[in-house]
């Protein structure tokens, strides 16, 4: 009866831990020259523009989810993306009042999320205030690439700064270009410790259960 026990348990929390994936995966690489700016500049609309974060308990379980406002600009050469930089004001990150039930956060509230991710224990936005990404190569999307992203045409990479630490990532995105406008989707998973955001992980007692996962969905406009 006690080995059954086990037994079951262990499967209980090999089917927690395993979160059903809806985003690609990334590609992680050493820091990359950054692409060279050539051709039209779009500018993006920060006001049309989304990029919503989603932070999870391990198993995928309670996720916590908010969106910040990005700014940036794109160079698009002979139609095509070529390069661009984004960078998304942590001081305007919000937590969705949806995704904390303060019945079920000993009280807490999505106000006191926000306190928590500006402070020293993850983003510490009084010393580091933005996230930075600067596009190193826009590619076409590999043949039979699989991608979360309906019509993903093109892999993009870029050097994505959190605090002070840069890592390239590589990602499928739906980019689409037009006269005057530029469009970008994506939807993609990091690990925060690529970026020293260690807070919570195995190893510390007091909260292990907050997930090294984080999903980042990119809808960018821009325009001339």
């Amino acid at each position: 009866m006690k080995k059954l026990s086990i037994l079951a348990l262990s499967a209980v929390l090999l089917a927690v831990s395993c979160k059903e994936s809806k985003t690609d995966s990334v590609t992680t690489a050493t820091e990359q020259a950054v692409a060279e700016q050539t051709g039209e500049t779009f500018t993006v609309n920060t006001d049309s523009t989304t990029v919503k974060w989603t932070a999870y308990h391990k198993g995928g379980l309670n996720p916590r989810f908010g969106t910040t406002k990005t700014t940036g600009t794109f160079s698009v050469e002979n139609g095509n993306l070529v390069s661009g930089s984004l960078t998304s004001d942590l001081n305007t990150l919000t937590t969705d009042p949806a995704a904390v039930d303060p019945a079920m956060s000993d009280g807490k509230t999505s106000a006191d999320l926000d306190a928590h991710l500006k402070s020293a224990d993850f983003f510490d936005t009084a010393k580091y205030p933005s996230v930075k990404f600067d596009i190193t190569k826009v590619e076409d999307l590999a043949a039979g690439t699989q991608s979360k992203v309906a019509g993903a045409n093109k892999t993009v990479s870029g050097n994505l700064t959190i605090k002070d630490k840069t890592v390239n990532v590589s990602f499928p995105a739906k980019v689409e270009v037009t006269e005057n406008g530029l469009t970008m989707v994506s939807n993609f998973t990091i690990n925060r410790q690529d970026w020293g955001l260690a807070y919570g992980t195995e190893g510390d007692p007091k909260d292990w259960m907050i997930s090294q996962e984080v999903d980042l969905e990119l809808n960018v406009v821009a325009g001339k």
